[in-house]
């Protein structure tokens, strides 16, 4: 009867232990919980996590190490290393043997005779500081995240079976807090991103012409509409004198902010050539050295730059590289400007050369990017030069506005379904005919203070 009660005593005895450590391991649980808060930063989460462990756990030191998936030369990255102020000679180096064992088991693992232990190497027999340590994976929605581990346990009685489970339970939820505070950070810098896209994008269109002139006798159309948010278009119709008009469209290599940068370069480089009223070819030459000197190798431009004398009617053009340019003339006959040079942004010191024409009435000047014609649809066609020039010589008859609409709809019929690849960019000089003036005049007379306006603004 004695022996039996002694039984039931111990029996409750060890209960009683297990439900206390039971609430113990629930009152750190929550301790841990209730002091990680998600508006705090990954470092300042972990070590949170690694001083309490090291406190809760009678440990030396403790360590977390988060995965780096883009660096395989060195996966693993220690964020936070925390020792017991009473003990010395610590930090303790983590070593590779130990992060690569993590990586291929993906499993926790105890040792406690460290000294003895065949998996690992020692990297020196004498004072070797590790006698004990336990680590587990951290491991969110089935990948592992990171590295949990503790160093020598103080009492040197070794890691129990009870700790492993309880050090698991811990990296488990800190993973999950972990990964939904760098989604929370993600987050915020896509939405920091954007706006910094955002305004970008604000900016280059104050770049562009956002209204372009009313000349008599003539119309003037342009339209950019970039690819990503921010382009590297450029086109431009600047004032020279009262007659004279200087009118460029250039293409930037590559896309995005990089190609922006470039552009608004450009354009600064560009204008400020234009505004010394010199011949095409030697704006052409001066912005080609400027451009060198300020852009890496790799960068390079295309450009068409022209002046319009709106008194002779005629155009003077450098063509750096750029698509050939349509010129069709009344007769129906169509004719390609290709007289300047190469690319612009490759060589500093280079010789264009210039051309002219006369614009007579009823021509019409088309400058476009590669955007346009190398538009493809499903079947991987291109939209091609050859059909841009075709629909142009069908319907020269529209307005400058018009034709640059019916350009943009039929390549977005052409390329439907497919998301725009490249930036595309119009411009179109259209010199109206004789007769058609003459009966604008009239109707100004006979309208007294109704201003007719042949000037089409950038959509």
């Amino acid at each position: 009867m004695r022996y039996q009660e002694e039984n039931e005593l111990e029996q409750l005895r060890r209960e009683n232990i297990r439900l206390r450590k039971a609430v113990e391991e629930l009152a750190f649980l929550n301790e841990l919980a209730t002091t990680i808060s998600s508006t705090q930063s990954v470092d300042k989460i972990v070590e949170i996590i690694v001083h309490k462990c090291v406190k809760n756990f009678a440990v030396e030191q403790g360590a977390v190490m988060l995965l780096d998936e883009t660096d395989a030369a060195s996966p693993f990255h220690t964020m936070v290393r925390r020792s017991d102020n009473t003990q010395k000679g610590l930090p303790y180096r983590l070593d590779t043997q130990l992060t690569g064992w993590m990586l291929k088991h993906r499993k926790s693992l105890r040792i406690n005779d460290f000294q003895n232990d065949r998996r690992f190497r020692r990297t020196g027999e004498a004072g070797w500081p590790i006698h004990s340590l336990l680590s587990v994976p951290m491991v969110q929605k089935g990948r592992m995240i990171g590295v949990l581990t503790l160093f020598n346990k103080i009492n040197r009685e070794g890691f129990s079976e009870e700790e492993q489970r309880l050090l698991s339970i811990i990296a488990s939820q800190s993973a999950q807090v972990i990964e939904n505070v760098r989604l929370h950070q993600r987050e915020q810098d896509l939405r920091l991103l954007q706006e910094e896209i955002r305004l970008a994008r604000e900016i280059q269109l104050k770049l562009l012409p956002s209204d372009l002139p009313s000349i008599p006798g003539y119309q003037i159309a342009g339209r950019n509409l970039p690819a990503n948010d921010v382009g590297g278009d450029y086109y431009d119709f600047i004032p020279i004198s009262d007659h004279c008009y200087g009118f460029c469209l250039g293409d930037v290599s590559g896309k995005g902010m990089p190609a922006a940068m470039l552009m608004a370069n450009l354009q600064a480089t560009l204008r400020g050539q234009i505004l010394t009223e010199a011949d095409p070819n030697v704006c052409i030459q001066r912005a080609n050295r400027l451009i060198y000197l300020n852009t890496d190798s790799s960068k390079f431009v295309t450009l068409f730059y022209g002046i319009l004398n709106t008194r002779t009617h005629r155009i003077q053009y450098c063509n750096a590289g750029h698509d050939n340019p349509f010129l069709f003339h009344s007769n129906g006959s169509t004719k390609r400007l290709d007289v300047g040079g190469p690319v612009m942004g490759f060589i500093p010191e280079l010789k264009y050369e210039q051309a002219h024409f006369t614009l007579n009435p009823c021509d019409l000047l088309l400058i476009y990017s590669d955007g346009i014609s190398e538009a493809f649809n499903e079947q991987e066609e291109e939209f091609g030069e050859a059909r841009l020039e075709e629909l142009v010589i069908q319907n020269r008859y529209m307005s400058a506005a018009e034709l640059m609409e019916l350009v943009f709809d039929t390549v977005s019929q052409h390329s439907k379904g497919l998301p725009q690849m490249d930036d595309m960019t119009l411009f179109i000089i259209k010199r109206e005919e004789a007769r058609k003036r003459a009966t604008v005049r009239t109707d100004r007379r006979l309208r007294a203070g109704e201003q007719p306006n042949f000037s089409i603004s950038r959509h």
